[in-house]
């Protein structure tokens, strides 16, 4: 894919990861209507953008090393980004202790992943250390 088709479908899978919005968590979940985990978000979005991702099969909410999971994202087609802005569509992935690893769908402004505390996908604002972290591109 070219850049302009890739960013143009960047774009449309944030677009589809802001709709879902409000879609309850569910642990390994892949589907809107029954539940979405962080995970199951990004592939949603894509896959309603456009793009069917190579999808992770067994994976834990914690222990994954952090080189597994880079390696599930380069498997599903996504690269390490150069240290730029973040663009819609990219992928934030976040570090937290114990091993625990979350994914969201950057935007310009805001931050679409599924929060398993609150219980549902919401829309948060970025932070400056959030956009200056390392992110993923489709590539």
């Amino acid at each position: 894919m070219d850049e302009a088709r890739d960013d143009l479908l960047a774009a449309r899978a944030f677009a589809a990861a802001r709709g879902m919005v409000g879609a309850r968590f569910r642990a390994q979940g892949y589907a809107p209507a029954t539940g979405l985990d962080c995970v199951g978000l990004v592939w949603a979005a894509y896959a309603a953008a456009g793009r069917e991702l190579v999808r992770p099969t067994g994976y834990p909410l914690r222990g994954w090393s952090r080189a597994r999971i880079e390696a599930a994202l380069a498997a599903a087609g996504f690269a390490a980004a150069a240290a730029e802005r973040p663009r819609s569509g990219d992928l934030a992935l976040i570090a937290y202790p114990a091993r625990q690893y979350h994914l969201g769908l950057l935007g310009p402004e805001t931050l679409v992943h599924a929060h398993a505390g609150l219980r549902r996908v919401v829309e948060t604002p970025v932070d400056a250390q959030l956009l200056a972290a390392a992110h993923w591109r489709l590539s």
